[in-house]
């Protein structure tokens, strides 16, 4: 039989789908780019494409529309000129760092800081030979007197885990921008309760994993700029990193960024609520959540934060690790698990956790207590974590 060529053989039609635009309407979502792979009409076309992050979509490593939309997103949020989003939180991180560092440069960072970020950087000074020196973050001068011609960076946390520790962004960061030195913000604890840039910041990182997210079923990453030359300098190294997310969980930290402002504002209400009452209770011996008038930051957090200081809160509870590691093998509503900005709320002990290398003396120096207990507020009834919270309080007696 001969075969009509102006028709192709099955095979060929299976393989070459009719791709549908939309034409006289627009979807209300933002669409699934799956594919990782972009054709052209021409050659020319296609090489103008390489020239950079904002040329034609090509290949997924280097961009991708769903992609595209949840850094625009973020960016519109924060303010910021542009956004790169990553795979995960560190890959945001590791791509800033490494995209703007380089051997005998010097950074200037928080001491109480992510312990990803902090491992980071030591491993870039024991490998790259760049220079650390942490500061507290409270005290500008600090940062001024760590200041070297090498200084390159300046990297905060608005809110530091577990402490709760709120860094005065406003005073540091001017101190870096007299010295012309990158200030970098991850504002992880903090979507929409607080823009750093507005402080002065260059850089703002987010773990989209948590808050932005929101549901426990993604992993990523996004760095936002206010200059368009540190995003290129960035992305330019981030494509060699391999950083760049999945398209579909892009869609699905889009699918959460829709409600962030609302369970944010929930969680921070609930944090302060249960920080009150666990202030009451004959079992804690301290609360640290920076809505609260007995914590060190609160005249800076009131500044900071006026919308409400996040939805993390840590106590310590009497009689330490092992009433601590009670605690959290008590609770029945509360869910032990390492994460947070989840809409369920989640509680862990960090003595026996992520910081079970350290002894009493190296916990106490990153303010962490051998009873201290974290807690990421969900969107449940106050009245029903607090119930839960108060009877795993009681078997720690």
């Amino acid at each position: 039989m001969n075969h009509d060529h102006s028709r192709p053989h099955p095979e060929t039609r299976a393989v070459h789908p009719h791709v549908i635009e939309p034409v006289g309407s627009r979807p209300i979502g933002v669409p699934i780019h799956q594919g990782h792979i972009f054709a052209f009409d021409g050659a020319d076309a296609m090489a103008d494409a390489f020239a950079g992050p904002r040329s034609a979509f090509f290949y997924g490593r280097f961009a991708n529309p769903t992609v595209r939309s949840l850094e625009e997103a973020v960016a519109d949020l924060e303010g910021g000129t542009a956004a790169l989003a990553t795979g995960s939180g560190m890959g945001a991180i590791n791509a800033v760092l490494m995209g703007l560092l380089r051997s005998g440069d010097h950074v200037i960072a928080q001491s109480c800081l992510y312990g990803g970020t902090y491992a980071l950087l030591a491993g870039l000074a024991e490998r790259w030979g760049v220079e650390v020196t942490h500061v507290s973050g409270n005290d500008p001068e600090e940062v001024r007197a760590a200041l070297r011609p090498q200084t390159r960076l300046l990297y905060l946390e608005t809110i530091a885990n577990p402490t709760t520790q709120v860094a005065d962004l406003p005073a540091l960061i001017a101190v870096a921008r007299d010295a012309d030195v990158t200030a970098v913000v991850d504002n992880t604890f903090a979507p929409v309760l607080c823009r750093p840039f507005e402080h002065g910041a260059d850089i703002v990182i987010h773990s989209a994993t948590k808050y932005m997210g929101g549901h426990a079923d993604i992993l990523g990453g996004v760095a936002v700029f206010a200059d368009d030359v540190k995003y290129q300098q960035v992305w330019k190294h981030s494509i060699e990193l391999g950083a760049a997310p999945d398209p579909f969980a892009a869609w699905l930290t889009l699918r959460g960024f829709a409600t962030l402002p609302l369970r944010i504002a929930r969680q921070t209400r609930t944090a302060l609520d249960l920080a009150h009452r666990l202030e009451a209770h004959p079992a804690v011996t301290h609360v640290a959540h920076p809505g609260l008038a007995s914590h060190p930051q609160y005249e800076l957090a009131q500044r900071l934060l006026p919308d409400g200081a996040g939805g993390v809160l840590s106590f310590d509870v009497q009689g330490g690790r092992e009433a601590g590691r009670t605690f959290t093998d008590s609770v029945e509503l509360l869910s032990l698990a390492a994460s947070l900005g989840d809409v369920s709320t989640l509680v862990m002990h960090p003595a026996s956790t992520s910081h079970r290398q350290l002894d009493a003396e190296a916990l106490a120096a990153a303010g962490i207590g051998e009873g201290t207990v974290r807690i990421a507020v969900g969107l449940e009834h106050p009245d029903d974590l607090w119930a839960d919270i108060d009877q795993a309080l009681a078997k720690t007696a």
